[in-house]
């Protein structure tokens, strides 16, 4: 029992002097309410010796938690660069924000950064605070603070990329999310944003590059092997977009847009049954209903079939007459069908048609209209290039009549003056 008092005595004092040199040493008067928590341990411990008492557990534990334990914590946080004060200047700050009170708990963190500007945890919560209240440069510039702090912070990497972008500063974000995919290359976020900003620029081979090397860390995800073949798609690299396509129908069912970018794919390579198939899974979509029973009725007048086409293309008109109506005038194919082609006369949307969401993103919209295009200019370039056969054919045929006729006419010429 004596022992283990003198024990205590010897570590627990010179622990407390330990906390008055680190007080004065760095002039940092926190320590004083570390410095009254070990005087009451250790109070209790005089007093235990001094009046010859023995106190029940729960002193017992207090003042061994008191004098020794919470000191021992705080000096092996130090150690690890979090320092007493900084740790209070957090759980205030923590505490504001927990009752709502942004103002205070940024002037806690700035209070902290004035007394150490290294402090990253203080940088990189200030950050997410003036992230969350809009002040977006304010937030790059205490994210960029914190990464110097703390090279492996790669999700402050990615915030600074997230907000050049919204700031409109994409060159400049694409350049922080190379950098950070060198470092982090499974990071599937930065991936997902850097894919997003090299398609909008049109920089289309670059993004297949980061696709593909996305590849490797996410082989199963259906957004990568979509958005893989969208930008094949953009490049007019077919065969790959289709490879890409069904990868992604096949991860994710669902992916209607998938398979009307397959059922376009296979127009262009003239599959007909293909292409029907797909435009069948595709109308589930509501938003693609309407174009996929457009390309259907396309599709049977091609076959010859015109009952199933009127069907089809009434079907289209219905779904959304005035897109539909306008495509079917500059359509050439419709003109056999065009008087079976039930018009409305009022072509305006409905105020419930133009209050749906589209679901498509930009991306989708234009990688979509233009495999349209594709399958209209390969479709045309058919009946022009049989058109031009016939044509040279029977160019050739007259060329050469032409010539057995003037062949003919030297050997009559002969014969006359022999």
């Amino acid at each position: 029992m004596i022992v283990e008092q003198l024990i205590f005595i010897v570590i627990s004092f010179a622990i407390f002097v330990y906390m008055f040199f680190r007080m004065i040493r760095n002039n940092d008067t926190t320590y004083v309410f570390i410095l009254g928590l070990e005087f009451i341990g250790i109070a209790l411990n005089f007093a235990e010796v001094l009046f010859r008492v023995k106190l029940n557990m729960i002193f017992v534990i207090l003042k061994y938690i008191l004098s020794i334990i919470l000191p021992i914590v705080i000096m092996i946080l130090e150690k690890r660069g979090i320092t007493l004060f900084e740790m209070i200047y957090i759980q205030k700050a923590k505490l504001y924000l927990f009752l709502g009170d942004n103002k205070k708990a940024k002037q806690a963190l700035i209070d902290l950064i004035e007394k150490n500007t290294k402090s990253y945890k203080a940088h990189k919560m200030l950050a997410e605070i003036y992230e969350l209240e809009g002040g977006m440069r304010k937030a790059i510039d205490e994210y960029v603070q914190a990464i110097d702090l703390n090279k492996k912070d790669y999700d402050s990497y990615y915030k600074v990329a997230e907000l050049l972008t919204n700031l409109d500063k994409k060159e400049e974000a694409s350049e922080m999310l190379f950098s950070l995919l060198n470092k982090k290359p499974d990071m599937y976020k930065a991936t997902e944003l850097l894919g997003e900003i090299l398609i909008e620029k049109e920089r289309y081979k670059e993004a297949v590059n980061i696709y593909q090397e996305a590849l490797r860390y996410h082989p199963v995800s259906y957004e990568i092997h979509y958005n893989l073949g969208i930008v094949y798609t953009m490049l007019n690299d077919f065969q790959n977009a289709k490879t890409c396509y069904e990868k992604a129908a096949q991860i994710n069912s669902l992916l209607y847009n998938a398979k009307y970018s397959l059922a376009e794919i296979a127009l262009i390579y003239e599959d007909l049954e293909e292409a029907e198939r797909r435009f069948l899974e595709a109308i589930e979509e509501e938003e693609l209903s309407a174009d996929g029973y457009y390309e259907l009725a396309k599709i049977y007048l091609m076959k010859g079939d015109k009952d199933t086409a009127i069907k089809y293309i009434n079907t289209a008109v219905d779904s959304n007459p005035k897109k539909i109506v306008e495509k079917v005038k500059k359509e050439p194919i419709f003109i056999p069908i065009m008087a079976k082609i039930s018009i409305p006369f009022n072509l305006e949307e409905p105020e419930q048609e133009q209050e749906k969401t589209q679901k498509l993103q930009e991306k989708e919209v234009k990688a979509k209209e233009h495999l349209e295009e594709m399958s209209e200019i390969t479709r045309h370039l058919s009946y022009h290039d049989i058109k031009m056969l016939k044509k040279n054919q029977t160019g050739k045929a007259k060329k050469m009549d032409e010539q057995e006729e003037q062949e003919w006419n030297i050997d009559s010429e002969k014969e006359r003056q022999d």
